[in-house]
């Protein structure tokens, strides 16, 4: 009998991921990662909370359950990852990271040397022989932000959740009657449960205003800091005047946000993606009909041309423009529905 260890948040899907596992006969270990314990002004960090859920499923289950602590590895690898990224003025996806530094290497890692055989986690997606599959729900498939996990992990790796839609697993929940079966869903960055970007970088780095400078380079209002914007973004600009505006660029030296009215301004779409850190998890690809993702589910779009520029630039030609492709966050390609991997837009 093969050893899983699940990394079980408190949340329904990992807790329904563990509940299939030990129906199909394997010996299930949940395992709950202590990234993040730290509370932020006015809302404090849910972690004790989805800990003691995790633990209540384990017991229901009648499997081991045990948690590792992360948190000096989280901060290093993942949250000042963020933080240096947009200090530089990109805007990097701490999920990915997550996903690459702690669930995919740390905890596996941890895991085969603790007994296990294999991973899994709730995600919604497939593998098979070292392959990324997309899974079946596509409103909730999250290959994107799977896309710098490597083979060999793959190969440690099961998604128990890659054949179901989501309302599917509410069910199944109910089925096996968890304790998290109507628990809600935690939006916002993957270690900050309800706080937004802007409230978390708000501890880290202080308000400095400057100008909100329009396509004619009139200015026409002030922001906090350039740091809290993000190409495409439409909230949270305080100008007036009735026109939604759209950030197209920033300068971080100046602390300048440049926006648009206008939604077909050439600087918000883009029929190029030049990326780099590139990761493809079978190697570089070879299918001739392949598709991009430039955000979480954003609509795949028709590749004409993949070319490396050199060991560290890419670049792909698209069949039609994508709008707001932001530095920072990431290019992911497809073969229909296997995810193969992509880059970092630079």
């Amino acid at each position: 009998m093969k050893t899983v260890y699940v990394g079980m948040s408190g949340g329904v899907d990992s807790s329904v991921s563990a509940a299939l596992l030990k129906q199909q006969g394997y010996n299930v270990v949940g395992v709950y990662m202590k990234n993040w314990s730290r509370d932020l002004p006015g809302l404090s960090c849910p972690w004790k909370e989805d800990y003691q859920d995790a633990k209540r499923v384990a017991v229901q289950l009648g499997i081991d359950f045990k948690m590792y602590d992360f948190e000096k590895d989280y901060q290093q690898k993942v949250v000042d990852y963020m933080l240096d990224g947009f200090k530089a003025g990109i805007t990097p996806n701490p999920d990915i990271m997550c996903n690459q530094e702690i669930k995919f290497k740390l905890f596996l890692d941890t895991a085969l040397e603790d007994g296990a055989d294999l991973i899994a986690t709730g995600h919604y997606a497939s593998t098979k022989n070292g392959r990324l599959f997309a899974a079946k729900d596509d409103n909730k498939d999250q290959t994107y932000f799977l896309y710098r996990v490597t083979k060999e992990a793959l190969q440690k790796t099961i998604f128990p959740l890659g054949e179901y839609t989501k309302p599917q697993v509410r069910q199944l929940a109910k089925k096996f009657k968890l304790v998290t079966a109507d628990k809600k869903e935690s939006m916002g960055i993957c270690f900050v449960g309800k706080v937004g970007i802007k409230e978390f970088l708000e501890q880290y780095v202080d308000k400095q205003s400057g100008k909100i400078i329009n396509q004619k380079g009139e200015v026409i209002g002030r922001h906090d800091g350039a740091i809290f914007y993000t190409i495409g973004q439409r909230h949270g600009l305080d100008v007036g005047g009735g026109l939604p505006y759209y950030v197209t660029g920033k300068d971080m030296d100046k602390n300048e946000v440049y926006v648009t009215s206008d939604l077909q301004d050439s600087k918000l779409w883009n029929r190029e993606i030049k990326f780099t850190s590139a990761h493809w998890i079978n190697g570089e690809p070879k299918a001739a009909k392949l598709a991009a993702r430039t955000r979480h589910r954003a609509k795949l779009i028709p590749v004409k041309k993949l070319n490396k520029l050199s060991n560290s630039q890419w670049v792909a030609e698209l069949n039609e423009y994508v709008r707001a492709l932001t530095p920072g966050q990431s290019a992911v390609f497809y073969a229909e529905d296997e995810c193969l991997g992509g880059g970092i837009v630079s």
